[in-house]
């Protein structure tokens, strides 16, 4: 018999005469395995992160986009992982590749643009229930980065100018109608009352006087000028 360590993390698959042995993976710790009959895989049971490659992606809209993510997944069952797929890892990250295609082709630009999350969960639930039968776990997923031609970014760039221009201009004009109609409602106050008007104007010369101003423009009543021009 030769004796057979495993850390922690790993677990031990034994096939006696090309069979699976019964009790399912072994570790971690020592175990006993019978030379020239038995053969057995370390299966690692940490997290494995992999960067999915930049994908070209044309999407619902037929705007080409270039995006790359994040896959976490792990070995959940090591026997599965070792008996149902040659290679569970290489299997796990081509499938992540062609499931974000799928998923981004399937969506406009505006929403890959602005559910990045949402889409990263479904992706994520879609993984896990495809790779079940392997044994893997896949624990989340992240979208990185999401590259635009430049053509298209000086495009939105110019849209997003425009429409700040745009609500610019109709928050001015909300202030015109604004002030007009406070200065509308002044007016009626002060026609109220004609000694209002004279104190409204002494204020307003206080209030140049005190900018030090070398010239002060009095304002003369229109009502006088025919006196004037008459004699």
């Amino acid at each position: 018999m030769c004796i057979v360590i495993v850390k922690e993390y790993q677990r031990a698959i034994i096939f006696r005469l090309g069979r699976l042995l019964s009790g399912g993976a072994k570790g971690p710790g020592l175990f006993f395995v019978l030379p020239c009959t038995d053969s057995f895989i370390n299966v690692d049971m940490r997290t494995v992160t992999f960067n999915i490659p930049p994908q070209e992606v044309l999407t619902r809209d037929s705007v080409a986009v270039c995006v790359d993510g994040l896959v976490y997944y792990r070995v959940q069952n090591p026997t599965l992982a070792v008996a149902n797929v040659s290679n569970a890892d290489a299997a796990t990250q081509l499938l992540a590749q062609t499931t974000l295609r799928n998923v981004l082709s399937n969506k406009n630009l505006a929403e890959i643009l602005s559910d990045c999350e949402h889409i990263a969960h479904f992706m994520q639930v879609t993984l896990d229930n495809a790779t079940d039968d392997w044994g893997i776990k896949v624990e989340r997923v992240e979208i990185k980065d999401v590259k635009l031609p430049p053509q298209l970014l000086r495009a939105m760039a110019s849209e997003a100018e425009a429409t700040r221009e745009a609500r610019a201009k109709v928050i001015a004009a909300e202030g015109e109608m604004s002030a007009s109609r406070a200065l509308k409602e002044a007016s009626l106050v002060i026609a109220e009352s004609p000694s209002a008007l004279q104190l409204r104007y002494l204020q307003t010369l206080n209030t140049i006087a005190e900018e030090k101003n070398s010239t002060i423009i009095l304002a003369l009543p229109l009502e006088i000028l025919p006196k004037f021009i008459n004699t």
